[in-house]
């Protein structure tokens, strides 16, 4: 159903893992359907917190030879189960707004990625203002019982980042078709 329109922040968020290269670590692999978008040079990690969502990852990467994806686990976005620095950069597509506490989820990306990696996250940036502002705040309560909040504003990000001085917002760029989502970027500081 979201598929066309979560596309373009899935080939972004790719396309900016590979320039950074390394091992790389997808919070919230889901399905596993952006895995065959990365290049087989990747060296791809996904967590879930949803085994029968991995089951399906796993067929998918069986079905196709996808020999790059070198771990497929369960595991809470709030509390991953890897060293400090493991990882050259840290995806989460479509995630933020789901999980029960954001910020904690934030916390352990900037922990699990080494100094100079990235964390990339394509999300849902609430309305600021105006007509769309007031359709998120009233459609919240329906949202937030399906798994995911429409009121989700930048000041969240901004205000981790202020509180995290181990990182750097370096973009937010407004995704197609109509800027509902933004792909954002931090970067993991080399003096953290």
């Amino acid at each position: 159903v979201f598929g066309p329109v979560f596309r373009r922040g899935r080939a972004d968020s790719i396309r900016v893992a590979e320039n950074i290269g390394g091992r790389i670590l997808e919070v919230g692999v889901g399905t596993g359907i952006s895995l065959p978008g990365y290049s087989r040079d990747s060296r791809l990690y996904g967590v879930d917190i949803s085994e029968p969502m991995l089951a399906k990852a796993r067929r998918r990467v069986r079905a196709l030879g996808l020999d790059n994806v070198e771990a497929i686990e369960v595991m809470d976005a709030e509390n991953l189960q890897f060293p400090d620095a493991s990882f050259d950069v840290i995806v989460a597509q479509y995630l933020i707004t789901s999980v029960p506490n954001p910020e904690k989820a934030l916390d352990e990306f900037a922990r699990v990625v080494r100094p100079g990696g990235e964390i990339v996250i394509a999300t849902r940036v609430g309305a600021e203002k105006g007509m769309r502002k007031t359709i998120e705040k009233t459609l919240m309560p329906v949202t937030t019982r399906l798994g995911f909040r429409t009121d989700f504003p930048w000041e969240r990000y901004t205000d981790w980042a202020a509180r995290t001085p181990s990182v750097k917002l370096i973009e937010r760029r407004a995704l197609p078709p109509l800027g509902h989502f933004s792909l954002v970027r931090f970067e993991k500081l080399a003096d953290a």
